[in-house]
């Protein structure tokens, strides 16, 4: 039939205890959850909404102006190329005691890649971790600072075994002390990690580690997963505090 909805579907795995906060981000996208299946730690949610109509004739216009543009680009290029070669004939060598400018020295480059960013140094840090798991900031700051090092303040939300493994584990992590009850702030994930992987440090150094946990963490930044409101962090130190 002419007027038969289609759908597009989308099946997203969420951490328990985050389920409500993906559902709404979805919903206000447009999606309808049509299943939601619950395991030990993860959710399955299964959304659908209708697929937008093809506007074909702004395609078709669309492609007519880029071969326009594809030719007339090309154009351009030759004619630049052709008065680039002119001008490089005309230009006189550079005099023989004119020094290139100054690279950055390897002390400053390597100092830069080093800085560990926390909440007393940088201010958007500092909001992130009282923002919303599910804002765009965790977006923002995860494509702005991936691979580079974090330290916080904060404590194991959950920990599970990864997948059918005795020895390692999945840690959602939230910052503060608040543990399982922990209801601002990323939702920060260390996947796949055993307990030496975690880098114990400090004082005291438990021989294990559980839901409630409080620590200071240092890691690098990794993904944000927008669609399971997750943030991927690497652990480098867990210090006791």
């Amino acid at each position: 039939m002419a007027d038969e909805i289609k759908y597009e579907y989308k099946t997203v795995q969420t951490v328990r205890g985050t389920d409500g906060l993906v559902i709404s981000k979805m919903q206000k996208d447009g999606w309808e959850l049509v299943e939601q299946a619950q395991g030990k730690l993860r959710s399955t949610l299964n959304f659908r909404r209708p697929k937008k109509p093809q506007p074909w004739f702004l395609i078709g216009v669309a492609a007519t102006v880029l071969v326009i543009l594809a030719i007339v680009i090309g154009v351009a290029s030759a004619l630049s190329g052709g008065e680039e070669k002119k001008d490089r004939a005309d230009k006189p060598a550079a005099a023989a005691g004119e020094k290139p400018s100054a690279a950055p020295t390897p002390s400053a480059t390597k100092s830069a890649a080093t800085k560990v960013i926390t909440p007393q140094n940088d201010p958007k840090f500092a909001a992130l971790l009282k923002a919303d798991s599910c804002d765009d900031a965790n977006l923002d700051f995860a494509t702005r600072h991936k691979g580079q090092t974090i330290a916080f303040n904060g404590s194991i939300v959950n920990m599970a075994p990864h997948g059918d493994y005795d020895t390692r584990y999945d840690f959602l992590l939230g910052p503060g002390d608040k543990g399982p009850n922990t209801t601002v702030g990323p939702a920060f994930k260390y996947e796949n990690v055993n307990i030496s992987g975690l880098g114990l440090t400090g004082k005291n150094i438990p021989a294990t580690v559980g839901t409630g946990d409080k620590f200071r963490f240092v890691a690098k930044v990794g993904e944000f997963n927008a669609d399971q409101c997750l943030f991927f962090l690497e652990p480098i130190s867990t210090e006791t505090w």
